[in-house]
């Protein structure tokens, strides 16, 4: 992870972040095996990997570059 993710990962609960940390050590090793790694085709980013409430957006060029961390929050009546 570069600094700029672990900059962003000291801003989620430690609990969340451990989880991220994991997956992305998991998930990203092989992405051909990735279970929660999906290509995105009209999105800024390339791909994206979601771990509980968070999506990790990357790019692949044989090598993976973490470009942003997100939270996905709660859908409710005032979302639309």
């Amino acid at each position: 992870m570069t600094t700029h993710d672990s900059r962003q990962l000291r801003k989620i609960d430690a609990h969340a972040a451990k989880q991220i940390r994991t997956a992305v050590t998991a998930e990203l090793a092989d992405l051909s095996k990735a279970r929660n790694v999906k290509a995105l085709g009209s999105h800024e980013y390339g791909y994206r990997l979601r771990v509980g409430n968070y999506r990790v957006f990357f790019e692949y060029d044989g090598a993976v570059r973490i470009v942003n961390i997100e939270e996905v929050r709660k859908r409710d009546e005032r979302t639309y």
